[in-house]
Protein backbone atom coordinates (compact mmCIF):
# COMPACT_ATOMS: atom_id res chain seq x y z
CA UNK A 1 0.00 0.00 0.00
CA UNK A 2 0.72 3.31 -0.80
CA UNK A 3 0.75 6.52 1.87
CA UNK A 4 1.04 8.80 -1.22
CA UNK A 5 0.96 8.54 -5.12
CA UNK A 6 4.75 9.99 -5.51
CA UNK A 7 5.68 6.47 -3.72
CA UNK A 8 3.74 4.38 -6.25
CA UNK A 9 5.62 6.33 -8.75
CA UNK A 10 8.72 5.38 -7.52
CA UNK A 11 7.34 1.68 -7.34
CA UNK A 12 6.45 1.84 -10.76
CA UNK A 13 9.87 3.56 -12.11
CA UNK A 14 11.42 0.90 -11.09
CA UNK A 15 9.34 -1.72 -12.20
CA UNK A 16 9.87 -0.48 -15.56
CA UNK A 17 14.00 -0.40 -15.00
CA UNK A 18 14.39 -4.27 -13.59
CA UNK A 19 12.03 -5.68 -16.16
CA UNK A 20 13.40 -7.10 -19.42
CA UNK A 21 10.37 -6.86 -22.18
CA UNK A 22 11.44 -6.17 -25.71
CA UNK A 23 8.58 -6.54 -28.54
CA UNK A 24 10.02 -6.29 -32.47
CA UNK A 25 7.56 -6.30 -35.66
CA UNK A 26 7.78 -8.82 -37.89
CA UNK A 27 6.45 -10.04 -41.19
CA UNK A 28 3.27 -12.03 -40.74
CA UNK A 29 4.51 -14.70 -43.05
CA UNK A 30 7.27 -15.52 -39.94
CA UNK A 31 5.64 -15.47 -36.73
CA UNK A 32 5.78 -18.52 -34.86
CA UNK A 33 2.65 -20.91 -34.50
CA UNK A 34 0.69 -18.41 -37.20
CA UNK A 35 0.47 -18.52 -40.78
CA UNK A 36 -2.24 -17.67 -43.61
CA UNK A 37 -5.20 -20.02 -44.30
CA UNK A 38 -4.27 -21.21 -48.05
CA UNK A 39 -7.32 -20.70 -49.45
CA UNK A 40 -9.44 -17.97 -47.28
CA UNK A 41 -6.33 -15.91 -46.18
CA UNK A 42 -7.11 -15.40 -42.97
CA UNK A 43 -4.77 -15.21 -40.10
CA UNK A 44 -4.79 -18.36 -37.92
CA UNK A 45 -2.77 -19.99 -34.59
CA UNK A 46 -1.68 -23.66 -35.14
CA UNK A 47 -3.56 -24.63 -31.87
CA UNK A 48 -6.59 -23.39 -33.05
CA UNK A 49 -7.19 -21.06 -30.14
CA UNK A 50 -7.14 -17.25 -29.26
CA UNK A 51 -8.10 -15.62 -32.22
CA UNK A 52 -8.15 -15.21 -36.02
CA UNK A 53 -7.79 -12.29 -38.61
CA UNK A 54 -10.68 -12.46 -40.87
CA UNK A 55 -12.76 -10.04 -43.13
CA UNK A 56 -16.37 -8.55 -42.46
CA UNK A 57 -18.82 -6.65 -44.99
CA UNK A 58 -20.78 -4.49 -42.54
CA UNK A 59 -23.98 -2.33 -44.05
CA UNK A 60 -25.46 0.04 -42.30
CA UNK A 61 -27.64 2.77 -41.94
CA UNK A 62 -26.36 4.13 -38.78
CA UNK A 63 -22.51 5.55 -39.64
CA UNK A 64 -21.77 8.13 -41.21
CA UNK A 65 -20.28 5.83 -44.79
CA UNK A 66 -22.99 2.91 -45.28
CA UNK A 67 -21.05 -0.13 -46.90
CA UNK A 68 -17.50 -0.91 -46.13
CA UNK A 69 -15.14 -3.95 -45.82
CA UNK A 70 -12.65 -4.43 -43.37
CA UNK A 71 -10.20 -7.32 -41.60
CA UNK A 72 -11.98 -8.06 -38.19
CA UNK A 73 -10.18 -9.85 -35.38
CA UNK A 74 -12.71 -12.81 -34.51
CA UNK A 75 -12.19 -14.21 -30.74
CA UNK A 76 -15.33 -16.28 -29.96
CA UNK A 77 -13.79 -17.23 -26.02
CA UNK A 78 -14.67 -14.85 -22.81
CA UNK A 79 -11.88 -14.25 -20.89
CA UNK A 80 -11.86 -12.88 -17.35
CA UNK A 81 -11.06 -9.05 -16.13
CA UNK A 82 -11.38 -9.12 -12.72
CA UNK A 83 -10.32 -6.99 -9.83
CA UNK A 84 -10.11 -7.88 -6.28
CA UNK A 85 -11.19 -4.97 -3.87
CA UNK A 86 -10.38 -5.59 0.32
CA UNK A 87 -10.52 -2.83 2.91
CA UNK A 88 -7.61 -1.87 4.84
CA UNK A 89 -8.09 0.97 8.14
CA UNK A 90 -11.20 0.66 6.62
CA UNK A 91 -10.60 1.94 3.36
CA UNK A 92 -11.53 -0.21 0.24
CA UNK A 93 -7.92 -0.94 -1.33
CA UNK A 94 -8.04 -2.30 -5.20
CA UNK A 95 -5.25 -4.92 -6.38
CA UNK A 96 -3.69 -4.01 -9.80
CA UNK A 97 -0.84 -5.19 -11.74
CA UNK A 98 1.76 -3.59 -13.31
CA UNK A 99 1.40 -5.54 -16.15
CA UNK A 100 3.48 -5.58 -20.26
CA UNK A 101 1.28 -5.72 -22.84
CA UNK A 102 3.12 -6.18 -26.21
CA UNK A 103 0.79 -3.37 -27.81
CA UNK A 104 1.06 -0.65 -25.33
CA UNK A 105 3.38 2.67 -26.41
CA UNK A 106 4.89 2.35 -22.32
CA UNK A 107 4.87 -1.58 -22.56
CA UNK A 108 3.96 -1.28 -18.61
CA UNK A 109 0.40 -0.47 -17.65
CA UNK A 110 -1.90 -0.79 -14.32
CA UNK A 111 -4.16 -3.93 -15.28
CA UNK A 112 -6.83 -5.33 -13.42
CA UNK A 113 -6.06 -8.43 -10.69
CA UNK A 114 -6.65 -11.11 -13.28
CA UNK A 115 -6.81 -9.86 -16.99
CA UNK A 116 -6.08 -13.62 -19.26
CA UNK A 117 -8.34 -14.53 -21.69
CA UNK A 118 -9.79 -18.25 -21.93
CA UNK A 119 -7.08 -19.82 -23.57
CA UNK A 120 -4.59 -18.13 -21.50
CA UNK A 121 -6.35 -19.13 -17.86
CA UNK A 122 -6.74 -22.99 -19.37
CA UNK A 123 -3.02 -22.57 -20.64
CA UNK A 124 -3.49 -23.81 -24.13
CA UNK A 125 0.18 -21.85 -24.22
CA UNK A 126 1.53 -24.22 -21.67
CA UNK A 127 2.73 -21.20 -19.58
CA UNK A 128 2.64 -20.61 -16.25
CA UNK A 129 -0.89 -20.43 -14.06
CA UNK A 130 -2.40 -16.94 -13.98
CA UNK A 131 -2.27 -15.59 -10.22
CA UNK A 132 -5.13 -15.08 -8.00
CA UNK A 133 -7.78 -16.76 -10.66
CA UNK A 134 -9.45 -19.03 -8.00
CA UNK A 135 -10.79 -15.77 -6.94
CA UNK A 136 -12.50 -15.25 -9.62
CA UNK A 137 -14.18 -18.86 -10.55
CA UNK A 138 -16.74 -20.42 -9.07
CA UNK A 139 -16.97 -21.89 -6.51
CA UNK A 140 -15.22 -18.59 -5.02
CA UNK A 141 -14.99 -17.13 -2.02
CA UNK A 142 -15.70 -13.31 -1.24
CA UNK A 143 -18.14 -11.18 -2.45
CA UNK A 144 -19.62 -10.34 -6.16
CA UNK A 145 -19.72 -6.66 -6.51
CA UNK A 146 -19.86 -6.46 -9.92
CA UNK A 147 -20.34 -9.25 -12.79
CA UNK A 148 -21.36 -8.45 -15.94
CA UNK A 149 -20.44 -10.05 -19.77
CA UNK A 150 -19.10 -6.57 -21.69
CA UNK A 151 -18.13 -6.07 -25.53
CA UNK A 152 -14.69 -4.94 -26.22
CA UNK A 153 -13.67 -2.65 -29.60
CA UNK A 154 -16.71 -3.19 -31.83
CA UNK A 155 -14.69 -1.24 -34.42
CA UNK A 156 -11.92 -4.05 -34.36
CA UNK A 157 -13.71 -7.04 -32.97
CA UNK A 158 -16.51 -9.35 -33.69
CA UNK A 159 -19.05 -9.82 -30.92
CA UNK A 160 -15.84 -9.56 -28.60
CA UNK A 161 -16.87 -10.08 -24.68
CA UNK A 162 -15.34 -10.70 -21.70
CA UNK A 163 -16.64 -10.85 -18.18
CA UNK A 164 -15.78 -8.25 -15.95
CA UNK A 165 -15.78 -8.86 -12.55
CA UNK A 166 -15.09 -6.77 -9.16
CA UNK A 167 -14.84 -9.42 -5.62
CA UNK A 168 -14.40 -8.37 -2.36
CA UNK A 169 -12.32 -10.41 0.04
CA UNK A 170 -12.05 -9.91 3.76
CA UNK A 171 -9.04 -12.49 4.45
CA UNK A 172 -5.51 -12.30 3.31
CA UNK A 173 -3.77 -12.14 0.11
CA UNK A 174 -0.30 -12.77 -0.54
CA UNK A 175 0.76 -9.07 -2.67
CA UNK A 176 2.82 -10.86 -5.48
CA UNK A 177 5.86 -9.60 -6.88
CA UNK A 178 4.31 -6.62 -9.40
CA UNK A 179 0.97 -6.16 -8.02
CA UNK A 180 0.09 -3.16 -5.56
CA UNK A 181 -3.15 -2.37 -3.43
CA UNK A 182 -4.59 1.43 -4.63
CA UNK A 183 -7.40 3.12 -3.10
CA UNK A 184 -10.15 4.91 -5.46
CA UNK A 185 -9.11 8.23 -4.60
CA UNK A 186 -5.34 6.93 -5.91
CA UNK A 187 -6.49 5.24 -8.76
CA UNK A 188 -8.49 8.56 -9.88
CA UNK A 189 -5.10 10.59 -9.26
CA UNK A 190 -3.49 7.82 -11.88
CA UNK A 191 -6.16 8.52 -14.60
CA UNK A 192 -5.17 11.68 -15.43
CA UNK A 193 -1.95 10.55 -16.00
CA UNK A 194 -1.26 9.58 -20.16
CA UNK A 195 -1.28 5.82 -20.72
CA UNK A 196 -0.81 4.62 -17.51
CA UNK A 197 -4.24 3.10 -16.20
CA UNK A 198 -5.17 0.22 -19.23
CA UNK A 199 -8.38 -0.16 -20.80
CA UNK A 200 -9.45 -3.30 -18.69
CA UNK A 201 -8.95 -1.57 -15.80
CA UNK A 202 -10.90 1.31 -16.87
CA UNK A 203 -13.90 -1.17 -18.24
CA UNK A 204 -13.77 -3.22 -14.97
CA UNK A 205 -14.00 -0.24 -12.84
CA UNK A 206 -17.23 1.71 -14.64
CA UNK A 207 -18.85 -1.16 -13.24
CA UNK A 208 -18.17 -0.42 -9.53
CA UNK A 209 -21.17 1.41 -7.97
CA UNK A 210 -20.82 5.01 -6.40
CA UNK A 211 -20.57 8.53 -7.21
CA UNK A 212 -20.57 10.83 -9.97
CA UNK A 213 -20.04 14.25 -8.34
CA UNK A 214 -21.75 13.07 -4.45
CA UNK A 215 -24.67 12.18 -5.79
CA UNK A 216 -24.87 8.81 -4.98
CA UNK A 217 -26.70 7.22 -2.29
CA UNK A 218 -29.89 9.59 -2.69
CA UNK A 219 -33.36 7.64 -2.88
CA UNK A 220 -34.03 7.24 -6.70
CA UNK A 221 -30.37 8.90 -8.01
CA UNK A 222 -31.53 6.90 -10.87
CA UNK A 223 -33.84 8.46 -11.78
CA UNK A 224 -33.39 11.46 -11.57
CA UNK A 225 -32.09 13.73 -14.48
CA UNK A 226 -34.05 15.11 -17.88
CA UNK A 227 -35.18 11.64 -18.83
CA UNK A 228 -36.53 8.69 -16.23
CA UNK A 229 -34.72 5.32 -16.94
CA UNK A 230 -37.77 3.79 -18.36
CA UNK A 231 -37.63 6.80 -20.39
CA UNK A 232 -34.14 5.85 -21.84
CA UNK A 233 -34.92 2.12 -22.16
CA UNK A 234 -37.03 2.63 -24.41
CA UNK A 235 -34.82 5.21 -26.37
CA UNK A 236 -32.27 2.38 -26.55
CA UNK A 237 -34.63 -0.30 -27.65
CA UNK A 238 -36.08 2.17 -30.46
CA UNK A 239 -32.51 2.88 -31.79
CA UNK A 240 -31.93 -0.98 -32.11
CA UNK A 241 -35.02 -1.78 -33.75
CA UNK A 242 -35.34 1.43 -35.94
CA UNK A 243 -31.30 0.87 -37.32
CA UNK A 244 -29.91 -1.84 -39.95
CA UNK A 245 -26.70 -4.00 -39.43
CA UNK A 246 -25.88 -6.36 -41.55
CA UNK A 247 -22.93 -8.43 -41.99
CA UNK A 248 -20.98 -11.59 -44.15
CA UNK A 249 -18.01 -12.67 -42.94
CA UNK A 250 -15.21 -12.96 -45.86
CA UNK A 251 -12.03 -14.55 -46.46
CA UNK A 252 -9.45 -11.89 -45.04
CA UNK A 253 -7.76 -12.39 -48.72
CA UNK A 254 -11.38 -11.37 -50.30
CA UNK A 255 -11.64 -7.95 -48.77
CA UNK A 256 -12.32 -4.96 -51.23
CA UNK A 257 -9.83 -2.03 -50.83
CA UNK A 258 -7.32 -4.28 -48.13
CA UNK A 259 -4.14 -5.64 -49.56
CA UNK A 260 -2.19 -8.85 -47.34
CA UNK A 261 1.26 -9.93 -48.20
CA UNK A 262 3.56 -11.46 -46.39
CA UNK A 263 4.80 -8.52 -45.23
CA UNK A 264 1.43 -6.47 -43.36
CA UNK A 265 -2.47 -6.44 -44.09
CA UNK A 266 -3.36 -2.53 -44.91
CA UNK A 267 -5.96 -0.39 -46.61
CA UNK A 268 -4.78 0.54 -50.27
CA UNK A 269 -4.99 4.41 -49.04
CA UNK A 270 -3.04 4.02 -45.86
CA UNK A 271 -6.24 4.86 -43.91
CA UNK A 272 -7.70 3.41 -40.44
CA UNK A 273 -5.36 0.30 -39.61
CA UNK A 274 -3.19 -2.46 -40.63
CA UNK A 275 -2.23 -5.97 -39.45
CA UNK A 276 0.71 -6.47 -38.74
CA UNK A 277 3.48 -8.88 -36.72
CA UNK A 278 5.52 -8.55 -33.55
CA UNK A 279 7.62 -10.84 -31.69
CA UNK A 280 7.55 -10.69 -27.92
CA UNK A 281 9.51 -11.19 -24.54
CA UNK A 282 8.38 -10.58 -21.25
CA UNK A 283 9.35 -11.21 -18.15
CA UNK A 284 6.42 -11.79 -15.14
CA UNK A 285 4.12 -13.03 -18.02
CA UNK A 286 2.92 -16.72 -18.06
CA UNK A 287 5.03 -17.47 -21.21
CA UNK A 288 8.37 -15.58 -21.40
CA UNK A 289 8.20 -14.93 -25.36
CA UNK A 290 5.43 -15.76 -28.32
CA UNK A 291 4.70 -14.52 -31.44
CA UNK A 292 1.29 -12.90 -32.80
CA UNK A 293 -0.89 -10.63 -35.13
CA UNK A 294 -1.94 -7.02 -33.90
CA UNK A 295 -4.08 -4.41 -35.52
CA UNK A 296 -2.35 -1.28 -35.47
CA UNK A 297 -4.49 1.97 -35.92
CA UNK A 298 -3.10 4.22 -38.35
CA UNK A 299 -3.98 7.66 -36.42
CA UNK A 300 -5.08 8.61 -32.40
CA UNK A 301 -8.74 8.60 -32.06
CA UNK A 302 -10.69 10.71 -30.16
CA UNK A 303 -13.28 9.56 -27.50
CA UNK A 304 -15.44 13.01 -25.91
CA UNK A 305 -18.42 13.20 -24.03
CA UNK A 306 -20.01 16.64 -24.20
CA UNK A 307 -22.01 17.66 -21.24
CA UNK A 308 -24.06 20.26 -19.50
CA UNK A 309 -25.84 20.72 -16.20
CA UNK A 310 -29.66 20.70 -16.71
CA UNK A 311 -31.89 21.48 -13.65
CA UNK A 312 -28.53 21.19 -11.45
CA UNK A 313 -27.62 17.89 -12.23
CA UNK A 314 -24.31 17.30 -14.55
CA UNK A 315 -25.75 15.39 -17.93
CA UNK A 316 -23.41 13.37 -20.52
CA UNK A 317 -24.79 13.70 -24.95
CA UNK A 318 -24.70 9.77 -25.43
CA UNK A 319 -25.36 8.48 -28.46
CA UNK A 320 -26.65 5.46 -29.70
CA UNK A 321 -23.44 3.98 -31.96
CA UNK A 322 -23.56 1.28 -34.40
CA UNK A 323 -19.85 -0.11 -34.73
CA UNK A 324 -18.82 -3.59 -37.35
CA UNK A 325 -18.48 -5.97 -34.63
CA UNK A 326 -21.48 -4.80 -32.63
CA UNK A 327 -23.35 -7.75 -30.41
CA UNK A 328 -26.79 -6.44 -31.35
CA UNK A 329 -27.28 -3.47 -33.87
CA UNK A 330 -26.12 -0.46 -31.06
CA UNK A 331 -24.72 0.13 -27.88
CA UNK A 332 -24.46 3.57 -25.95
CA UNK A 333 -21.44 5.33 -26.73
CA UNK A 334 -19.63 8.94 -26.13
CA UNK A 335 -20.75 11.83 -27.83
CA UNK A 336 -18.06 12.00 -29.91
CA UNK A 337 -15.83 8.08 -31.11
CA UNK A 338 -13.73 8.31 -33.96
CA UNK A 339 -10.40 8.90 -35.83
CA UNK A 340 -10.50 12.33 -37.23
CA UNK A 341 -7.85 11.47 -39.83
CA UNK A 342 -10.20 8.98 -40.78
CA UNK A 343 -12.39 11.57 -42.03
CA UNK A 344 -10.75 14.28 -43.46
CA UNK A 345 -11.27 12.84 -47.14
CA UNK A 346 -15.39 13.29 -46.58
CA UNK A 347 -17.52 16.59 -47.32
CA UNK A 348 -18.10 18.24 -43.81
CA UNK A 349 -21.67 16.87 -43.57
CA UNK A 350 -20.14 13.68 -43.40
CA UNK A 351 -17.73 13.98 -40.52
CA UNK A 352 -19.05 13.07 -37.51
CA UNK A 353 -21.42 14.90 -35.76
CA UNK A 354 -20.05 17.47 -32.71
CA UNK A 355 -16.40 16.99 -33.63
CA UNK A 356 -15.82 19.99 -34.56
CA UNK A 357 -17.90 20.66 -31.17
CA UNK A 358 -15.43 19.03 -29.19
CA UNK A 359 -11.96 19.74 -31.15
CA UNK A 360 -12.95 23.34 -30.98
CA UNK A 361 -13.79 23.86 -27.49
CA UNK A 362 -12.09 26.70 -25.78
CA UNK A 363 -9.18 25.65 -22.95
CA UNK A 364 -12.28 26.76 -20.21
CA UNK A 365 -14.64 24.69 -21.37
CA UNK A 366 -12.46 21.62 -21.38
CA UNK A 367 -12.71 19.50 -17.69
CA UNK A 368 -10.56 16.72 -19.31
CA UNK A 369 -7.99 15.90 -21.30
CA UNK A 370 -5.72 12.75 -21.16
CA UNK A 371 -4.46 10.10 -23.87
CA UNK A 372 -5.15 6.39 -22.80
CA UNK A 373 -4.05 3.20 -24.51
CA UNK A 374 -6.52 0.49 -25.77
CA UNK A 375 -6.05 -2.86 -25.55
CA UNK A 376 -2.42 -3.36 -25.52
CA UNK A 377 -3.19 -7.30 -26.37
CA UNK A 378 -4.48 -7.06 -29.70
CA UNK A 379 -3.99 -3.11 -30.88
CA UNK A 380 -0.40 -1.43 -31.28
CA UNK A 381 0.09 1.79 -30.03
CA UNK A 382 -3.70 2.42 -30.01
CA UNK A 383 -4.26 5.79 -28.21
CA UNK A 384 -7.14 7.87 -28.03
CA UNK A 385 -7.39 11.25 -26.70
CA UNK A 386 -10.30 11.07 -23.72
CA UNK A 387 -12.07 14.31 -23.44
CA UNK A 388 -15.00 15.50 -21.34
CA UNK A 389 -16.03 19.15 -23.11
CA UNK A 390 -18.88 21.48 -21.34
CA UNK A 391 -21.27 21.72 -24.19
CA UNK A 392 -21.95 25.61 -26.07
CA UNK A 393 -25.43 26.86 -26.12
CA UNK A 394 -26.17 26.15 -29.04
CA UNK A 395 -26.11 22.06 -28.59
CA UNK A 396 -29.83 21.74 -28.06
CA UNK A 397 -31.62 19.76 -25.23
CA UNK A 398 -33.24 17.70 -27.70
CA UNK A 399 -30.21 16.77 -29.96
CA UNK A 400 -32.29 14.55 -32.01
CA UNK A 401 -30.91 11.62 -34.34
CA UNK A 402 -29.61 8.85 -31.92
CA UNK A 403 -28.30 10.95 -29.00
CA UNK A 404 -29.86 11.44 -25.65
CA UNK A 405 -28.92 13.53 -22.59
CA UNK A 406 -28.51 11.80 -19.28
CA UNK A 407 -26.84 11.99 -16.04
CA UNK A 408 -23.66 9.49 -14.91
CA UNK A 409 -25.17 7.58 -12.60
CA UNK A 410 -27.93 6.85 -15.14
CA UNK A 411 -24.85 5.41 -17.48
CA UNK A 412 -23.26 4.04 -14.58
CA UNK A 413 -26.43 1.87 -14.04
CA UNK A 414 -26.42 1.26 -17.55
CA UNK A 415 -23.12 -0.05 -17.84
CA UNK A 416 -23.65 -2.95 -15.04
CA UNK A 417 -25.57 -4.48 -17.62
CA UNK A 418 -23.38 -5.96 -20.68
CA UNK A 419 -23.81 -4.91 -24.25
CA UNK A 420 -25.54 -1.61 -22.96
CA UNK A 421 -22.46 0.54 -23.07
CA UNK A 422 -19.71 0.58 -25.24
CA UNK A 423 -15.90 -0.16 -23.95
CA UNK A 424 -15.31 3.77 -24.92
CA UNK A 425 -17.72 5.28 -22.70
CA UNK A 426 -17.45 2.91 -19.84
CA UNK A 427 -13.45 3.79 -20.08
CA UNK A 428 -14.43 7.96 -19.66
CA UNK A 429 -16.80 6.83 -17.32
CA UNK A 430 -14.35 5.61 -14.93
CA UNK A 431 -12.98 8.96 -15.32
CA UNK A 432 -15.67 11.07 -14.86
CA UNK A 433 -15.93 9.78 -11.54
CA UNK A 434 -13.17 12.02 -10.09
CA UNK A 435 -14.80 15.31 -11.70
CA UNK A 436 -16.06 17.41 -9.57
Amino acid sequence: MFRHTSEFHDWFAERRRTRGHRVTPTRLDRLDGWSFHPETGNLEHRSGRFFTVEGLEVDTDNREVGRWAQPIIVQPEAGILGILVREFGGVPHFLLQAKMEPGNVNLLQLSPTVQATRSNFTRVHRGNPVPYLEHFLAPRRGRIVFDALQSEQGSWFLRKRNRNMIVEVTEDVPLLDGFCWLTLEQIGELLRVDNLVNMDTRSVLSGLPGSWGGTSGRAGAEDRGLHRMAELLSWFTEAKAAHRLRRRRLPLNGVKGWSGSGDRVEHEDGRYFSVIGVDVEAEGREVARWSQPMLAPASRGVIAFLTRTIDGLRHLLVRARTEAGCLDVVEMGPTVQCAPDNYRHLPRERRPRFLDEVLGAAPARVLLDVVHSEEGGRFYHAENRYLVVEAGEDVPLDAGGDFVWMTPEQLGALARYGNHVNVEARSLLTCLRFLR
